[in-house]
C-alpha cells in the first residue's frame, strides 16, 4: 500500500498575505488643508488693499407734506446715487471718469429710515471719501432743483472721512478662510471617490489539506 507524504499543519483554513506599506485613505483631506492655507496667505499678501468711506443724507419733508413721504422719497433718491446725471456732476469734484465712478459707488436705503448712505472705495483712503463726499454732494443739488414741486428737501447728514484700516482680506483671515475651504474641499473628495476594500485584507491563498485526513484518491491507491 502507497500513501501520500505527510503535509504539514496548517491553521485555519486561509492564509493572509499582507502588503508592506499601507497608505492611510484620508490623504486628500490635511493635502487640501494645506493648499487652501498657502492660497489664502497668498491672496492676502499679494492683494491690493481697499478702503471704503461712508456720507449720509436725509430726506426731510415740507411741512404740508406728510413725514411718512419722506421714506418714498429717500427710497427714489438712493436709486438716482448712481445715475449718470449724478455721476456725470459729480466725476469732477470725484476725479474720476463716470465709467469708473460707477464701479466705486454704492448706495443704501432703509424703509425704516428716511436715510440715503453713499458709499465710496478705492485703493486710496483720501480718494475713497472723496468718491463718497462727491456724490453725495451731487444727489443732493439734484434735489434741490425739484424741492418745490415734491415738497421735500435733501440734505447732507454725516461728512465722510477716510478710512485708517482698509476694509479687505488680512493675511491671517486670508489664510484662514483658506484653509476652511480646502478642508471643505477635502471632505468632499473623500465623499465622492470610490469606496474600496480594506487595503490589509490582502490576498487570500487556500491552505492543503491536513496530512492526516484520507482522501478518496488515496483509498483508490490501495494495492492488493
Amino acid at each position: 500500500m502507497t500513501e501520500s507524504p505527510a503535509q504539514p499543519a496548517v491553521p485555519g483554513r486561509f492564509r493572509r498575505l499582507r502588503p508592506a506599506s499601507v497608505r492611510p485613505s484620508w490623504w486628500p483631506l490635511p493635502v487640501c488643508v494645506l493648499l487652501g492655507a498657502a492660497c489664502g496667505f497668498s491672496y492676502g499678501t499679494l492683494a491690493t488693499p481697499e478702503y471704503t468711506a461712508t456720507s449720509y443724507a436725509m430726506v426731510t419733508a415740507g411741512k404740508d407734506i406728510d413725514p411718512a413721504a419722506a421714506l418714498g422719497y429717500a427710497q427714489s433718491y438712493g436709486r438716482l446715487v448712481t445715475s449718470d446725471a449724478t455721476l456725470s456732476y459729480a466725476k469732477g469734484a470725484a476725479g474720476e471718469p463716470v465709467r469708473e465712478l460707477r464701479t466705486h459707488v454704492l448706495s443704501e436705503t432703509s424703509p425704516d429710515s428716511p436715510m440715503i448712505a453713499v458709499t465710496g472705495t478705492s485703493a486710496d483712503p483720501g480718494r475713497a471719501a472723496d468718491i463718497a463726499n462727491a456724490v453725495t454732494e451731487a444727489v443732493v443739488v439734484s434735489s434741490g432743483h425739484v424741492a418745490k414741486d415734491t415738497g421735500v428737501k435733501l440734505i447732507k447728514f454725516s461728512h465722510a472721512v477716510p478710512p485708517a484700516d482698509p476694509v479687505s482680506p488680512s493675511v491671517p483671515l486670508g489664510a484662514a478662510v483658506g484653509a476652511s475651504a480646502g478642508g471643505l474641499t477635502g471632505g468632499l473628495v473623500l465623499l465622492v471617490r470610490p469606496r474600496r476594500g480594506r487595503r490589509d485584507t490582502g490576498a487570500q491563498v487556500p491552505a492543503p489539506a491536513h496530512g492526516g485526513a484520507a482522501t478518496p484518491a488515496e483509498e483508490r491507491e490501495l494495492v492488493r
